[in-house]
């Protein structure tokens, strides 16, 4: 019994931690206090209305920190409407009122287990209260029972909601990590067997050919310089290369295999600038890009007859804009958008989707130079 309620008390606040304010917020407090000035004006004749409605006013801006003060402000909220209750010796009788819910609502899908647990400690002596008072005692409990329980099941469901979604991003980001890994992996050990075979022709014409030894320790020196520089990428992405799998990698030359439409909307590549200075890492990068970009394209653009597939390699870096003639709706919720936004990231570039603004969608991968060998 114990160990269950210590694990309710000590489960940490929502992830990811909500925003603090946003302009939603400002706009809501801006609307509550005109509507409930109107309703406390209109039945100002009303016995305690006055003192309920400047009751209700002051406890308005509560909802500008209800995010990060769940229980604080709703401890605020109720022990004001009771206390007001007490004094005037009728109940809340606004209906503009109602906004108290919504920092019900808060601490359910914000709070951690410890506000949870004291904002139903704090909502089962209210509903108390209120039954004691009410002359309906039935309809006031099962009611109230029923509004802040439907309130606080709602802060639930969008909280797991929340947590599921954040969990399988991360899911995204540990497979992106590891086809990068994977690609990375082939690469080092193409350089590896490089330099182990100019390092046995070195060995074997040193003694009666210095020129040819000269020339394989190059070679080596050359292979092991780029060999750093994706080694100290394929640390960057932390995974284990135990699990790697070996396996032919694609690059720029490859981005000509997506042409072509045998089935859906045709597919152009266009390639312009020098693409041999490319390194296998950021080709293979670009390739995949492209790949997910059409096959998205194909799969969600409503009437797309062409993907067009542009790659720019200049001095700055290369630059990959995939866009297509469809009705430019949005891919959807999944994961193939935060999968390469993850992938252009780890390589020290970025990307970006949306609707275009001639019509149908885009997405956009720069790679700089300067992350290339970083």
């Amino acid at each position: 019994m114990i160990a269950p309620l210590r694990s309710v008390l000590s489960a940490p606040a929502a992830t990811p931690a909500p925003p603090r304010r946003v302009w939603r917020d400002w706009a809501l407090v801006a609307l509550l206090v005109p509507l409930i000035l109107i309703e406390g004006l209109s039945q100002w004749d009303k016995p305690g209305l006055p003192a309920w409605t400047a009751v209700t006013l002051l406890i308005v801006p509560t909802l500008l920190w209800r995010r990060q003060r769940p229980l604080t402000m709703l401890a605020v909220a109720y022990v004001s409407t009771e206390v007001t209750s007490f004094v005037v010796g009728r109940e809340m009788q606004l209906v503009s009122s109602s906004f108290i819910l919504l920092l019900v609502y808060a601490v359910f899908r914000w709070g951690s287990g410890r506000a949870r647990a004291g904002a139903v400690i704090l909502l089962a002596v209210s509903l108390t209260i209120a039954t004691v008072q009410s002359t309906e005692w039935i309809p006031t409990l099962v009611g109230g029972t029923g509004v802040v329980a439907v309130t606080s099941l709602l802060g639930l469901l969008l909280r797991q909601r929340a947590t599921a979604r954040l969990r399988e991003l991360e899911t995204v980001r540990v497979r992106e990590r590891a086809e990068l890994a994977r690609d990375l992996h082939d690469i080092v050990a193409h350089h590896v067997s490089a330099i182990t075979v100019q390092a046995q022709a070195g060995i074997a014409t040193a003694a009666k050919n210095p020129q040819a030894a000269v020339a394989a320790l190059s070679v080596i020196e050359a292979e092991a310089s780029r060999t750093l520089s994706e080694m100290r990428a394929l640390v960057r992405t932390l995974r284990d290369s135990d699990a790697a799998e070996l396996a032919p990698l694609p690059g720029v030359p490859e981005l000509l295999s997506l042409a072509g439409g045998a089935s859906g909307p045709s597919v152009g590549v266009r390639i312009d600038g020098a693409v041999d200075d490319i390194p296998p890492a950021i080709g293979a990068a670009l390739y995949r890009l492209a790949q997910e970009s059409v096959t998205n394209a194909r799969r969600h653009a409503r009437g797309a007859t062409l993907v067009d597939v542009l790659l720019v390699v200049d001095e700055t870096g290369a630059t990959l804009t995939v866009t297509d003639n469809g009705a430019g709706g949005s891919p959807g919720s999944g994961f193939g958008i935060p999968g390469m936004t993850e992938r252009a990231t780890l390589l020290g570039g970025s990307f970006a989707a949306g609707p275009d603004a001639g019509g149908g969608w885009v997405t956009r991968a720069v790679l700089p130079r300067a992350g290339w060998t970083a």
